[in-house]
């Protein structure tokens, strides 16, 4: 059983499957509540963008720039994923 993250998450399964593929929280939430709202047919892949895993270290290092990541340089490559991630 999946951890519940909350009143605001409406499907903790669905919301722990996009964190493992590599979603950041935000897109994850949104795709997981927009799959749990019957009104709304969201896609079962929002973005296109490969899991952080599939990423070398130096484009995670890149991306971890982009959004100023402090500690960065110092990081290993779940390191970089786990910051992402926290984003």
């Amino acid at each position: 059983m999946a951890n519940s993250h909350g009143p605001s998450i409406k499907d903790d399964d669905t919301y722990e499957a996009l964190r493992d593929d590599g979603y950041g929280k935000e897109a994850a939430a949104r795709i997981a509540n927009a799959q749990a709202n019957r009104s709304q047919n969201p896609s079962k892949k929002g973005g296109k963008a490969p899991p952080y895993e599939d990423w070398t270290k130096d484009d995670l290092y890149e991306r971890a720039q982009e959004l100023g990541i402090d500690g960065r340089s110092d990081m290993t490559k779940a390191e970089l994923i786990g910051a992402l991630r926290d984003r």
